[in-house]
């Protein structure tokens, strides 16, 4: 089980621009269908773009413009983003959320002795946890909490493990 982002951003993009051209061809619709003038008419159009050459700055500038944004939106399409649901061991649709994962993670390290403050980043293949104590002696205390981490794993016990990484930082410095 590897669910995927979905891809609002250039789905709500893409219906946006679709829906706005919809509206607007429906307008003229309505105009044209109770006698009133229309916003543009259909000669109007068809003269603009009868008179407009392939060579023209702009046209080159407007289909430049949606080339970039058509392949930005294929681009986002095919690329696959960060999972929200990680797989763990055993079941077949047995998963966590990304998280879930980092806040039970970010709980476990906070409840270390000697630890004032811990946030997590979960990135791809490696969990980096950034503790903050208040002591002044600090021996062992980055094992302790990569310790209680590591346990943690091993209850969640994700399909693929992240590596650990901790970086401490004291708010008092040893006399």
């Amino acid at each position: 089980m590897k669910c995927r982002p979905r891809r609002t951003v250039p789905a709500t993009l893409t219906a946006l621009v679709v829906l706005a051209a919809c509206v607007l061809i429906a307008v003229v619709a309505i105009q044209l269908i109770i006698g009133q003038s229309p916003l543009f008419g259909y000669r109007a159009v068809t003269d603009t773009l009868h008179s407009t050459h392939w060579s023209d700055t702009t046209t080159l500038i407007a289909g430049g413009a949606i080339a970039l944004l058509g392949l930005l939106l294929l681009v986002a399409a095919l690329l696959p983003g960060k999972p929200t649901v990680l797989p763990l061991t055993g079941d077949l649709d047995a998963g966590i959320t990304r998280r879930s994962l980092r806040r039970d993670l970010q709980n476990t390290a906070s409840s270390v002795d000697g630890v004032s403050r811990a946030n997590l980043k979960l990135r791809r293949r490696t969990i980096v946890a950034r503790i903050r104590t208040d002591r002044t002696n600090t021996a062992g205390l980055t094992d302790a909490v990569r310790a209680a981490l590591d346990r943690r794993l091993d209850q969640v016990t994700p399909l693929i493990r992240p590596a650990v990484k901790i970086q401490l930082r004291a708010t008092r410095n040893a006399p």
